[in-house]
């Protein structure tokens, strides 16, 4: 089930380059949702791929698309190498189901076990989930994504995005030699595949993305002239990003959650999104044309395998003729 939530006529919420994970309604109407933690060949762009970790096959993993007041179950299985857990960042719910191990309480799941997690959901707004086992690691090879909750009094607009920003250090000058790998099989293959090892320990991060993928394969944000356009942000990054739109100011309507009262709503044409933060901002689409909606910092918008052109954590706002 996808686009359109169940009894819920609003505009579909939209996550560029990724699907919205499947669910099941039970008679009692709980939601059950299934995340699979696994390995991952992931190509951030034109051909480069990396070694990660990811849900459902996916990074980041899919969006999960709730309505507030819903009762969800959300089974995890780890297909990893390695324990995991999920956080539901952002989210209250009880202590057991926070998915912090140790500290928190929360079961940790083993390799080839599953754990279901459920609680109701409280809030509405723009939240986040990744793992929060070696957490330092297993989020920077991927194992996050968003999770979109609609509450009733949530104002209409005609255009809703969902956009999270990630950073990879990607291995460049060292391809994994060891013949297991199926791809690697023969050294012509292995010479031939653009598959690299993610260090997620690394400080010099290389490679930027908006929902796993690097400009020019980030999918553009379609827009009519006229419509009201929402697009929801969440970092799950080490870097902060001061997101900049061209040709447009914005109003920021919502942060981690929480929506800012009317009158408070600064406009703004750069929002810097600290790791860990969500925020909604929303634009109304009055100049035609092909606009640039970008990380600020210069390194962020390059690709380290092709240094020169537009590159990195950018995506284009186009207007539909």
């Amino acid at each position: 089930m996808h686009g359109y939530l169940p009894g819920n006529p609003q505009t579909p919420i939209i996550t560029p380059n990724v699907k919205d994970a499947p669910f099941r309604v039970l008679k009692n109407g709980v939601k059950q949702f299934h995340l699979r933690a696994e390995p991952v060949v992931h190509e951030l762009v034109n051909g480069i791929k990396i070694r990660g970790y990811g849900y459902n096959g996916s990074i980041p993993g899919p969006t999960i698309l709730v309505n507030q007041g819903d009762y969800v179950q959300i089974t995890v299985e780890n297909r990893l190498p390695e324990a995991t857990s999920v956080h539901w960042h952002g989210l209250i719910v009880s202590n057991r189901m926070d998915g912090v191990p140790g500290p928190g309480g929360s079961p940790i799941i083993q390799p080839g076990e599953s754990f279901t997690y459920e609680f109701r959901i409280q809030q509405s707004g723009t939240f986040m989930y990744h793992s929060h086992v070696h957490d330092a690691k297993q989020e920077l090879m991927g194992l996050a994504g968003m999770l979109i909750s609609r509450g009733i009094y949530e104002e209409p607009v005609d255009r809703d995005y969902v956009l999270l920003l990630q950073e990879w250090a990607v291995q460049m000058e060292m391809r994994q030699q060891t013949s297991s790998h199926p791809m690697n099989d023969h050294p012509s293959k292995r010479s031939a595949s653009n598959i690299y090892d993610i260090d997620p320990m690394s400080m010099m991060f290389n490679f930027f993305t908006i929902n796993g993928k690097a400009y020019p394969d980030t999918a553009p944000l379609f827009v009519r002239y006229g419509e009201r356009v929402r697009i929801r942000l969440g970092n799950l990054s080490m870097d902060s990003h001061p997101m900049h739109f061209h040709g447009h100011e914005f109003s920021v309507t919502a942060v981690d959650g929480n929506p800012i009262p009317m009158m408070a709503r600064l406009k703004r044409n750069t929002i810097n999104v600290a790791p860990g933060e969500t925020w909604n901002i929303e634009f109304l689409a009055n100049n035609p044309g092909n606009w640039v909606f970008h990380c600020h910092k210069p390194h962020h918008t390059t690709n380290a395998h092709a240094m020169e052109g537009m590159g990195g954590m950018l995506t284009i706002v186009r207007y539909a003729k």
